[in-house]
């Protein structure tokens, strides 16, 4: 099995680290070992873009007209009086 020292790692990270391990039961070594197998699994998946998420999010709620294209015009304030 691979090794991996990490060097100049602030105290804080580490103590966070310790508190995060001893909520999930684990020594921090087998909490580190988790945190790197979860983001590099994570890398594997397909990103899908904004607008496929909030329309599967919003799917359920009644969400059936395409969503506007948005890019390239400026941007603007809200305006919640209407």
């Amino acid at each position: 099995m691979a090794q991996v020292v990490v060097r100049h790692l602030e105290d804080d990270v580490k103590e966070r680290l310790k508190r995060r391990a001893k909520r999930h039961g684990r020594s921090m070594e087998d909490e580190v070992r988790h945190i790197l197998r979860t983001a590099a699994k994570e890398e594997r998946r397909a990103v899908r873009k904004l607008g496929s998420r909030m329309a599967a999010r919003f799917k359920t709620v009644g969400l059936s007209a395409d969503l506007r294209e948005l890019r390239g015009q400026p941007a603007r304030s809200a305006d919640f009086d209407q």
